[in-house]
């Protein structure tokens, strides 16, 4: 296949951009020669970076010179210039196709959603088999019915040597090194509080793993988490490094990648760790486990079905709470100690 200028149009979310790197993974696989360029928000732009499939990464920002409509267009003005051959929007939103249509990409493709389709040449519809998949899948079949064959490999993110000599100097300088079991504790989640599970069953876990194996627990969580995380650091009577609001996505990373296990809500930093191979036990509510689990082998969900789960809702309509309520600080300490083995007595 005669080599192209292909522009990717990548999703905004973090937990998004994880799922569809698998898709960005067969464009490549589709398109050897191709020079393939990423159009994406800040900070999403940090999870392509070190990723062999990924030529060019264009940060779309839209707090600074591609602010507004005037920003939109500026944008457009430079992506005509380059004179892409293709773009392929993994982002559904109208936006998406609205830009690459004034950029006057020749081959625009993308499921035809948020009422986009007379501006896509190539557009598909999301199929109803698609929709009962897990995410990851939401992508690869999109390029499988535009006639790009995808296959099928698991999310894969990149950490550089920079970010994991920044990751080790900072927890030695907390007296953790490699030879600990470290365990990362992830309470937030930015969609709502029905994906929050309690904070004080977060530190009942961590206290039971730093008591009883010796683990270092490390909190996470991003500036929106930080009430969280300090609500459950204040829970615990062990101790707890936390991180919560004080990491970039790539520190994130590098720090996830040096953990044991991985405790976590359904939210992003839960697809980073379960991309970077490390295993991951996901506490799941009011959203879609089938969708949404951490993907791949090695990983757990600890969930406790009730008739009203999933509803994807940001609050609980009766403010019962109760599929979150129903998961024990017992259930998902027995699941962690069941991940790691003989290690956790």
């Amino acid at each position: 296949m005669k080599p192209e200028k292909i522009l990717v149009r990548a999703t905004n979310w973090v937990g998004d951009v994880v799922m569809s790197m698998p898709a960005v993974t067969a464009i490549r696989k589709n398109f050897p020669g191709s020079h393939i360029t990423v159009l994406v928000k800040p900070p999403m732009h940090e999870l392509f970076v070190g990723n062999p499939a990924v030529n060019e990464i264009i940060v779309f920002d839209r707090k600074g010179e591609y602010r507004g409509p005037a920003g939109i267009a500026r944008l457009a003005r430079e992506l005509r210039r380059r004179r892409f051959d293709r773009a392929i929007l993994l982002q559904n939103a109208f936006e998406a196709a609205l830009i690459t249509f004034l950029a006057n990409i020749p081959v625009r493709m993308g499921y035809n959603t948020d009422g986009r389709g007379i501006l896509l040449n190539m557009g598909v519809k999301v199929s109803e088999e698609t929709r009962r998949k897990h995410q990851v899948f939401y992508y690869l079949d999109m390029l499988d019915a535009l006639g790009i064959k995808a296959g099928y490999s698991a999310p894969k993110l990149y950490v550089g040597k920079p970010e994991s000599e920044w990751a080790a100097g900072l927890l030695k300088s907390h007296g953790i090194t490699s030879r600990d079991l470290i365990a990362g504790i992830n309470p937030g989640a930015q969609y709502g509080v029905a994906k929050r599970w309690h904070p004080e069953r977060f530190g009942q876990v961590a206290d039971s793993l730093a008591k009883k194996d010796g683990a270092k627990v490390i909190i996470f969580g991003g500036h929106g988490d930080i009430a969280t995380a300090g609500a459950v650091q204040a829970s615990m009577k062990g101790q707890a490094l936390n991180l919560a609001g004080k990491t970039t996505i790539r520190e994130l990373m590098a720090l996830i990648k040096n953990c044991r296990l991985f405790i976590t809500n359904d939210t992003g930093p839960m697809h980073i760790a379960a991309a970077l191979g490390v295993p991951t036990l996901a506490v799941f509510g009011s959203t879609d486990h089938i969708a949404t689990a951490p993907h791949g082998n090695g990983h757990k969900v600890v969930r406790e079905p009730v008739n009203c789960s999933p509803c994807l809702k940001r609050t609980c309509p009766d403010k019962s709470y109760i599929c979150m309520e129903r998961v024990t600080a017992a259930s998902v300490i027995r699941a962690a100690r069941e991940m790691l083995g003989d290690r956790v007595g």
